[in-house]
């Protein structure tokens, strides 16, 4: 049996937020700085992190990412106070965070966190305008998902 081929390029990502592809329907996506301190760097390189129930929140013309959970190493400082929970500014242009604070007034859209990467030696979070999935859209998009592995399936038995 032949072994599947790997790719030359690196995988660049963290941590992924599958919550928010299933929750909301995502419109359009934003790539966004992280302020970062020191251990969360370092813990950030062992994939010690969760965007599971995180947001971000739009104040005083700034973006915040809250409940980015990173959890600390047992080798961390003791000199270094460490705050998994801590509330992470996010470094954007001044037209990005126009367009998304006025997206996000409109009823049902929000902001959340689909994505946590490496882009060179920085922490780039991908940030999505989202709307939010009604439980009917959920369960279609869960359909569609299980037909296209079906058809796959029927395609390979089909070509041998």
């Amino acid at each position: 049996m032949a072994k599947p081929k790997k790719s030359n390029t690196p995988d660049n990502t963290i941590v992924q937020n599958k919550r928010a592809r299933h929750d909301y329907f995502i419109q359009d996506t934003f790539e966004a700085g992280v302020a970062l301190q020191g251990w969360e760097v370092k813990a950030m390189r062992l994939k010690k992190v969760q965007l599971v129930d995180s947001y971000v929140l739009m104040k005083n013309g700034e973006a915040f990412l809250l409940g980015c959970n990173v959890t600390p190493l047992d080798t961390a400082s003791t000199h270094v106070i460490t705050e998994p929970d801590r509330t992470k500014k996010l470094l954007m242009h001044k037209k990005e965070l126009a367009k998304l604070f006025m997206e996000v007034r409109q009823k049902g859209h929000t902001c959340v966190a689909t994505k946590l990467y490496w882009k060179g030696h920085m922490v780039k979070c991908q940030v999505g305008l989202a709307k939010g999935k009604q439980d009917h859209d959920k369960r279609a998009s869960e359909k569609d998902r299980e037909w296209k592995v079906e058809k796959q399936r029927i395609v390979r038995l089909t070509n041998r």
